[in-house]
């Protein structure tokens, strides 16, 4: 199980004292454009009216922002015609602007250093639904292409995520069962093919999941499909309820 913040107050000030005077050297710069800003870990004006954090209203089982005032229990047409298969769904902000630029940034250009905001941002939009979590459970990255990244950001993010927390992060929970083509350039139903049955829970894990409430982390979800197979993975194994967040979310694409 993790805890919440590590050190105490001691540590806290020689943290403190260390950040100040890294700040002499090398002035605090925006996360996104490296303009310089006030404090470090902070965004520039300009991309911070740049990076739309998504709040109420929204579509109580998927997340999805409502551009209209609506009822906590009110849900979008697209969950009322089919239900998802997982229970509900948040995401920090939109996947475009700075947003868009944070996450590829973090993924693409070995900027790690992004990844305790990144975190910070991640846990507020999971707010909800992290007390209710036994379990937080990253969705996992093929070996290949672990290999070829290097990390998996979404096990990185739900690590920090957690600390906040008492559920139990298993990093290695999940497993896929086959390598996947990349998501995106398919349509919702190529990437609903693509990534079906793609994904099981670890035996040696499988005790870990009867019966429990599962928190699965992503850094982005656009029509759900990764997710949702990671879902009905984890429903198989026998978890009482999955909800999923995720740092952004790709709003729909119109006909």
């Amino acid at each position: 199980m993790l805890g919440g913040a590590q050190g105490g107050p001691l540590a806290a000030l020689a943290r403190a004292a260390a950040t100040g005077a890294i700040d002499q050297v090398l002035p605090p710069s925006c996360l996104a454009c490296d303009a310089p800003v006030s404090a470090a870990g902070g965004l520039c004006p300009d991309c911070w009216n740049r990076i739309s954090f998504i709040g109420r209203p929204c579509c109580a089982r998927c997340g999805l922002p409502f551009t209209i005032e609506a009822a906590p229990d009110a849900i979008c047409g697209e969950c009322a015609r089919v239900p998802p298969v997982f229970d509900r769904a948040r995401a920090a902000f939109l996947y475009a602007g700075a947003g868009r630029e944070l996450i590829l940034a973090f993924k693409m250009a070995d900027r790690s250093w992004l990844a305790p905001r990144l975190a910070s941002w991640l846990q507020r939009a999971a707010a909800p639904l992290l007390p209710e979590a036994d379990v937080v459970v990253p969705v996992p990255l093929h070996r290949w292409r672990l290999l070829a990244r290097r990390f998996n950001q979404a096990a990185v993010l739900a690590r920090l995520m957690a600390r906040q927390g008492d559920a139990l992060m298993v990093p290695d929970l999940l497993v896929r069962t086959r390598r996947t083509a990349t998501q995106t350039r398919l349509s919702r139903l190529e990437r609903r093919r693509n990534v079906r049955g793609a994904f099981a829970v670890r035996r040696m894990r499988a005790s870990l999941v009867a019966g429990r409430n599962v928190l699965l982390v992503d850094d982005v979800m656009t029509t759900g499909a990764t997710v949702s197979a990671c879902a009905r993975a984890l429903i198989k194994a026998g978890a009482a309820r999955v909800d999923v967040v995720t740092l952004a979310r790709a709003l729909p694409s119109r006909p």
